[in-house]
């Protein structure tokens, strides 16, 4: 009787076993700080593909500090986040795993991935300025640099200049200028602004619709988001009175700043969190970027959507991105010093 149940425990310890690796290979779990309709679309379109479930938590902070108290026990294998100094958060945290993939290396331009591959651009948004159609023409401003023109006195809106966007933009002035030309250039940008630094990239928008300023900084997506909101039709109006301005066109190209990904170094599921990541790169998940949420593709043989190209296609500026991470914390000095 004692060989016969353990016989049987044998069996039943197989049985179990097998099935959790048959369904550890059917399934991904991925943090996110993405919203749920910017990315879930995504996964939905993986699954049909691949067969394999995405499993997400969705969160608008605290990721970071999760994976590190979970540590090896974390569930995460991959993480999804936006804005190049929230990756190198976890690089910088030894929290992510060199990644060898020719299909990684072949869709995402060398600028727009880590160094040492420990994270993948995955879309591209440019940060532009939102002007007045009735109180500003298109060719009053060429450069970023000249926001710090004092003809523009009382008449700029933006966010905080902490805000990981504005904190990336003044990174790659300085790349460009160095840093006093910079930190000049930011000085004068908050003697120009209208108002106390306020609101997300959208409110900037609102404002200038208002008439409480004549120019906002702001990414290109919110563009296309409150141009076909349905939701809140009132941002429509908001969109309907601005102009998109590219700027430095004629010399470096206008600023980019990046949503991507990495593979957790504690991943369960390694493979199936590089196909997630590859198949984010093809080019059918590039045109969803491009047509669902108005961010630009990051693989090179990707079009941008009607859209998107009806804004104006423009020149980028090259500067490897994690560049913009090692320069942030350049950039918050100087926010800090002008009070941005």
């Amino acid at each position: 009787m004692k060989n016969y149940f353990l016989k049987l425990l044998a069996i039943f310890c197989f049985i179990f076993c097998f099935t959790e690796t048959v369904y550890a290979k059917s399934e991904v779990n991925v943090y996110s700080y993405r919203q749920p309709i910017l990315i879930d679309p995504f996964f939905d379109e993986f699954t049909k593909t691949t067969g394999i479930k995405v499993n997400v938590l969705h969160a608008k902070k605290g990721l970071l500090e999760r994976v590190i108290s979970e540590g090896a026990n974390t569930p995460a294998d991959l993480v999804l986040t936006v804005d190049i100094a929230r990756l190198s958060q976890f690089v910088q945290k030894d929290l992510l795993m060199e990644v060898s993939s020719d299909i990684l290396n072949k869709n995402i331009p060398s600028h727009l991935r880590d160094s040492n591959n420990k994270w993948f651009a995955l879309s591209k948004r440019a940060r532009i300025l939102a002007v007045s159609k009735d109180r500003v023409s298109n060719n009053s401003i060429k450069n970023i640099e000249d926001l710090a023109d004092p003809k523009w006195r009382g008449k700029i809106c933006t966010r905080p200049g902490s805000h990981d966007y504005n904190r990336s933009l003044l990174a790659s002035i300085i790349a460009a200028n160095g840093e006093q030309k910079a930190e000049e250039w930011a000085s004068n940008l908050v003697l120009n602004l209208a108002r106390k630094p306020e609101g997300n990239d959208r409110a900037q928008a609102k404002a200038v619709h208002e008439g409480v300023c004549d120019i906002a900084v702001m990414n290109t997506y919110y563009f296309g988001k409150m141009k076909f909101n349905e939701k809140n039709p009132e941002q429509k109006e908001w969109a309907k009175s601005i102009n998109l301005i590219f700027t430095n066109q004629d010399n470096r190209g206008n600023h980019i700043n990046v949503a991507g990904g990495g593979v957790v170094k504690y991943s369960k599921n390694k493979d199936n969190a590089i196909a997630l990541l590859e198949f984010l790169t093809q080019p059918e998940a590039q045109v969803l970027y491009s047509k669902m949420n108005y961010e630009y593709p990051v693989n090179p043989n990707v079009e941008p959507s009607e859209e998107l190209s009806s804004w104006g296609v423009f020149k980028e500026d090259q500067l490897p991105v994690e560049r913009l991470a090692e320069l942030a914390p350049t950039a918050q000095k100087i926010i800090d010093r002008v009070g941005w």
